[in-house]
């Protein structure tokens, strides 16, 4: 075994349909071999019977803005705000992460739009420099209903790491907050409106709605299909939502919020996305469909941490073990194989030869998944 190669032994192997206890080989950053009996060479990594499963991969999560802005209004310098973002992803298993980034915000005093730049300008450091530990790509989180939402995209259209671009909608009566009395509750419990001012707030968000929402989303989902971009739908409630979200092309229908949407979803091919944190807590903090019984449905597709990087790697366990949950190796693809193969990685995402060796070792201590090491194209980074 030379330098550039590595050999991890009595593991046992999450492969696509199988565990198996064996051992793999990595060379060049690629997985060179898998064997199911452990290996000999006396150079090998025991892995003491720990499981072994492709690097997770992350289509969905806004974790990165909490580093820029850790309180209101303080804003961090960006590389070291990129550099803590990107140590904790790998500490969770995610060797893909696609940073969801806003643009447009209801809230007029936010941040986001401030850091936005930066945050583009700070991740394409880190990965041009060979900082990062794990593969950074962007995600574009369009809120359709914001009037400057269009200028902004096109302007951000260009980045190399552009892979995923979402469209939103969070205007009163609309998908996520159907109901009014459940927007109105978020919104003043959120930025402590007065009823008064709420109510303007409220008139101003459907006023930019009818104004934009239509012709943004459209534009945006023509210009991704020119560029090849994958297109993520958000929070569609209906079968009318997905319809559109069908004739867009879209890929992923990320948190739909009913039964109806995500089966329908899922009966059109698109990738069915559900929060990881919604399986961790047994349920949806905002009162829609609970993650589990997609998974009892047979249409819960693809994992996402969403807010909480840890909960990925719980999640995928956690609905392996559910009585009437997913298989492991079933389970698994929700976090890796299936993610990477929606936004059209297929060098990635599973245990098979030639692939990138994008690898977790996983150790489960009191029904729960511990991470032990992670390799991101051969290289431990945690």
């Amino acid at each position: 075994m030379n330098a550039a190669e590595q050999i991890l032994t009595n593991a046992r192997l999450i492969l696509d349909d199988e565990v198996c206890l064996g051992s793999l080989k990595i060379r060049d950053g690629r997985i060179a071999g898998i064997d199911d009996t452990p290996s000999r060479h006396p150079g090998a990594l025991d892995c003491q019977g720990d499981y072994l499963m492709p690097g997770m991969v992350e289509l969905h999560t806004d974790n990165m803005e909490k580093y820029f802005q850790p309180r209101p209004k303080v804003a961090w310098p960006g590389r070291p705000a990129a550099l803590a973002h990107d140590a904790q992803m790998a500490a969770s298993g995610i060797t893909t992460v696609f940073d969801a980034l806003s643009i447009g915000d209801v809230d007029e005093q936010s941040m986001r739009h401030g850091a936005l730049l930066d945050m583009v300008d700070s991740l394409q450091a880190i990965m041009t420099d060979d900082m990062a530990r794990i593969d950074h790509r962007l995600h574009l989180r369009c809120e359709v209903c914001h009037p400057e939402t269009l200028s902004r995209f096109e302007a951000l259209a260009g980045s190399p790491l552009l892979g995923l671009v979402s469209l939103m909608d969070h205007a009163p009566g609309q998908r996520q907050f159907a109901s009014l009395e459940a927007y109105r509750t978020y919104y003043q419990g959120k930025y402590r409106f007065s009823d008064e001012a709420l109510e303007a707030f409220i008139e101003k968000q459907l006023a930019n709605s009818v104004l934009y929402s239509s012709a943004h989303r459209r534009a945006i989902a023509e210009a991704c299909q020119a560029r090849g971009l994958a297109l993520a739908s958000h929070d569609d409630a209906t079968i009318e939502h997905v319809a559109e979200s069908v004739e867009y092309g879209t890929r992923v229908a990320e948190f739909p919020t009913t039964r109806e949407a995500a089966e329908a979803s899922h009966r059109h091919g698109l990738a069915v996305m559900m929060g990881a944190p919604n399986v961790v807590r047994g349920g949806s903090h905002s009162g829609n469909i609970a993650a589990e019984e997609l998974v009892r449905l047979g249409v819960l597709d693809v994992l996402s941490s969403d807010y909480y990087p840890a909960a990925l790697l719980d999640a995928v366990f956690r609905i392996a073990g559910m009585a009437e949950g997913y298989p492991l190796p079933q389970a698994v693809a929700t976090a890796t194989r299936t993610p990477a193969e929606a936004v059209g990685l297929t060098d990635r995402g599973r245990l098979a030869p030639g692939l990138r060796a994008d690898l977790l070792r996983v150790r489960v201590v009191d029904d729960h998944p511990l991470v032990q090491r992670v390799w991101c194209a051969g290289r431990q980074v945690h």
